[in-house]
């Protein structure tokens, strides 16, 4: 393989998530609609927020904007999980974080699947949450091994995908027609197949255990269930959405608007009704696929998330049952709270910041020492912080989506079952702590600053 060229990791990535984005509006017209809303609703913020559209440009999120995407599936093995894993490494995308969504009454764990690189996320911040079906959790030991069965007859990967993902892991990368390739066999993956694997009667009973169970395992492959386009007014895409024959789901999940955003807002509309042929010829339907939405806001520190899911656990108790208005009504009196102000989020040491000097900083230079000096630069007007976005997901809101779009089925014999060793043994791998990345990135740019002052005031004592 000495002097083939290899194509990036991003590029791979940028590849196959247009070709996935394509492949599912095919599937699924209505996303198309959403994704016209989104862009509409989009650039109808910038143009009333100029000064929301230079931070984004100076931050270098606005080229990303439009691509920015994440998805969703489902697998239901061990074996399904550890290859996912090496495909996505082929992405440049790696397991970041563990999520129980057993907390919330659904039986399964995850992660998420994405680059951790800050240029790699300016580029392209396609993401994947990837849930594992938790079988241990089923009650009845007769439906938990016929679902074990159906699983261990399946291959949700194509002979090529596996030839290619193996091919990369070779010779460290692969080659621009060797690249189509990986795309093509790896959307195979990803694909909605009408025809179920089981009979009708299996299909009813794993759906009456939990309607997840028999959407991961009646099925050929995991299909992506959705992907999200990012807006910057997720209340304004609630409200437009029936305007454009879309019907959301009753509530936003996650934190309330606030003039400082923080993590992450989504809603969806409401899963499709799908023509299904069952094992036997038996004619049926499925409810599984829908569209989702989301906003991102600062990415928190532990400190704010402690504060977050204690408010969002209150929150939970008064809210059942609530419109979207009263429900975000009572979010935000709740979220009273929080701190709602970019200095006090920071000086609280409630989210992460990225600091970067200004173009006075740069012009004046200045000596920098701990960080209590650097509140004080920021003041002068010498360095300027900047909430870092959050890229990853949250298990509470990823929980109420599934549950809006499958009938809303919750178990509590599933919740209380955290078992990130038992998932990290079927990845074959450790997750990135997201808290970590995010802990890296601002001190990363601290020192930066540091260093490029250090530069200005050793030129002046040097001039």
């Amino acid at each position: 393989m000495t002097g083939m060229t290899f194509v990036s990791s991003d590029e791979i990535r940028t590849r196959f998530s247009q070709a996935l984005s394509a492949m599912y509006q095919a599937e699924v017209p209505q996303y198309g609609t959403l994704l016209e809303l989104v862009e509409q609703v989009n650039q109808e913020t910038l143009a009333a927020n100029p000064v929301l559209a230079e931070r984004l440009e100076f931050a270098g999120e606005l080229g990303r904007l439009g691509v920015e995407r994440h998805g969703a599936i489902r697998v239901g093995t061990a074996e399904e999980l550890a290859m996912l894993r090496r495909l996505f490494a082929v992405m440049g995308m790696q397991p970041v974080s563990y999520y129980d969504l057993s907390e919330a009454g659904v039986p399964v764990h995850a992660t998420a699947f994405r680059p951790i690189d800050d240029a790699a996320l300016k580029r392209n911040p396609f993401r994947v949450f990837t849930s594992l079906l938790r079988l241990e959790l089923i009650e009845s030991a007769e439906l938990r091994e016929r679902a074990a069965a159906i699983l261990a007859e399946r291959d949700i990967f194509t002979p090529s995908a596996r030839e290619l993902i193996a091919l990369h892991e070779e010779q460290g990368g692969l080659s621009d027609t060797q690249a189509d390739r990986f795309v093509e066999e790896a959307l195979e993956t990803f694909r909605w197949h009408q025809d179920a694997t089981v009979d009708h009667k299996t299909y009813q009973a794993l759906l009456e255990e939990h309607r997840l169970i028999a959407d991961v395992v009646c099925f050929r492959g995991p299909h992506i269930n959705h992907l999200t386009p990012r807006t910057l007014n997720i209340d304004d895409v609630q409200r437009r959405m029936p305007d454009v024959g879309v019907n959301p789901k009753a509530v936003i999940e996650g934190p309330p608007r606030r003039a400082c955003p923080i993590l992450l807002r989504q809603t969806s509309f409401k899963a499709l009704e799908e023509q299904v042929r069952f094992d036997g010829e038996h004619q049926g339907t499925h409810t599984a696929r829908f569209g989702e939405i989301e906003q991102r806001g600062a990415a928190l520190t532990a400190k704010g998330r402690t504060l977050y899911d204690r408010l969002l656990a209150t929150a939970r108790e008064r809210t059942a049952g609530l419109d979207n208005q009263a429900y975000q009504q009572t979010l935000n009196e709740i979220f009273v709270e929080f701190p709602d102000s970019e200095t006090q989020l920071r000086c609280e040491g409630l989210a992460f910041f990225d600091y970067r000097l200004t173009d006075k900083g740069r012009e004046e230079g200045a000596e920098c020492g701990g960080d209590e000096e650097m509140e004080a630069l920021i003041d002068q007007g010498l360095v300027s912080a900047r909430p870092i976005v959050y890229e990853d997901f949250l298990p509470v809101s990823a929980a109420g989506i599934f549950q809006s779009n499958l009938g809303g089925d919750s178990h509590d014999t599933y919740a209380g079952n955290a078992n990130r060793e038992v998932f990290e043994a079927a990845l074959g791998a450790s997750v990135t702590d997201e808290l970590e990345l995010y802990r890296a990135l601002e001190k990363d740019s601290i020192e930066r600053v540091r260093e490029c002052l250090a530069k200005a005031s050793k030129l002046e004592i040097d001039g």
